[in-house]
């Protein structure tokens, strides 16, 4: 007995668990401690696979082909209305790592405004290796703008100003492959502006000129 301010208590009573008790409660803790474990490696393995995931999409994700316009002509330009042969001289890199490119069809057009002067077929189809630049190259024979037509009249104004701007347009089916995939044909579009001289020859500041490229 315990006495407290002249009072008796009794004393705390110790309680004794028994074997059964203390089993038990290592078997939770056991339990617990492997729930954890198996969480951490659960996410340490989603961690990997999406760090892995994302290196193979950026190594294996497409990018569009480089267009660049180095030269391009117009013979006759100052006559105003016979555009008769018209040259040009344009790259195509496959800046792909590990992607190649089949080039099933390409064709040719050059506006002047929104009048279509020349037009044509370009090369067979080919396929580019990854990290690779073809050189497409062709001479054109131009239509006749209709003479005393308001186009004419403009040609000959730009011309008077000292520059005459065109648009080349290349339009290809192109698919992508992946060792042995391939993808399905997608219509490539490169629009590129290019503006001359009086003497019919590419300005300096549209030579080796990127061309905007899109798919429709």
């Amino acid at each position: 007995m315990y006495s407290t301010g002249g009072r008796q208590t009794a004393p705390p009573i110790k309680r004794h668990h028994t074997a059964r008790y203390y089993a038990h409660r290592v078997r939770e803790s056991l339990a617990t401690r492997l729930s954890k474990l198996i969480c951490s490696i659960f996410l340490g393995l989603l961690l990997v696979v999406g760090v892995v995931s994302f290196i193979l999409w950026l190594s294996l994700r497409p990018h569009r082909p480089r267009f660049h316009v180095h030269k391009f002509s117009v013979a006759n330009l100052a006559e105003g209305v016979g555009l008769t042969e018209i040259t040009f001289n344009v790259t195509a890199r496959n800046s792909n790592l590990n992607i190649g490119i089949y080039y099933d069809s390409m064709e040719a057009s050059i506006y002047y405004k929104d009048q279509r002067v020349a037009q044509t077929s370009l090369l067979f189809p080919f396929y580019q290796e990854p990290k690779n630049t073809t050189v497409i190259y062709d001479e054109l024979e131009g239509t006749t703008i209709t003479e005393n037509s308001q186009r004419t009249s403009e040609l000959m104004n730009d011309l008077a100003k000292g520059s005459v701007v065109f648009r080349l347009e290349l339009t290809s089916m192109i698919r992508f492959k992946v060792s042995t995939w391939k993808s399905k044909s997608h219509r490539m579009h490169a629009s590129c502006d290019v503006g001359v001289a009086q003497d019919g020859n590419i300005l300096a500041t549209y030579k080796d000129k990127r061309c905007p490229v899109y798919f429709t």
